[in-house]
């Protein structure tokens, strides 16, 4: 499998994704998929999950904005926004737009993803949306980040 086949790969799942289109992803992902950072297992089990990304953020994007690849992992830095207006993992709506930057890893093999794992800034995330707040020493010492 060549490198670029595999970037590839991943930019056809990013736009699957953002495109919410299910029925492609038979074509780019694993049936035995695995998601270490969400603790996904199957690939119907990611078809469960995508669905309720747009309930809780209506306009979510994901955008790449690097990607290398080498042997068969592909690492992209990628752009996640959105704004807060439904239900998200119990969480009510704030109306809040975020914008975070994210890492993964992504494990190819025969041209579909069969591993992934993520570092996401959740504590940006939260705070932008207003569910987390410096205490006042906090403020103290990050007067710039309040």
């Amino acid at each position: 499998m060549s490198l670029e086949r595999n970037k590839a790969v991943i930019r056809s799942l990013f736009e699957a994704l953002n495109e919410q289109n299910l029925a492609l992803l038979d074509k780019l992902v694993a049936p035995d998929y695995v998601d270490h950072t969400l603790q996904i297992r199957g690939l119907e089990s990611l078809k469960q999950y995508i669905p309720m990304l747009p309930k809780g953020f209506p306009d979510l994007r994901e955008n790449i904005e690097d990607i290398i690849a080498e042997g068969d992992k592909v690492w992209i830095r990628f752009e996640v926004t959105g704004t807060h207006k439904g239900v998200y993992r119990g969480l009510p709506p704030t109306n809040k737009k975020f914008t975070i930057r994210a890492v993964s890893i992504y494990r190819i093999v025969d041209s579909k993803v069969v591993e992934r794992e993520a570092i996401y800034d959740w504590l940006d995330f939260f705070k932008q949306l207003g569910l987390i707040e410096y205490t006042e020493e906090g403020k103290k010492h990050f007067p710039d980040a309040t």
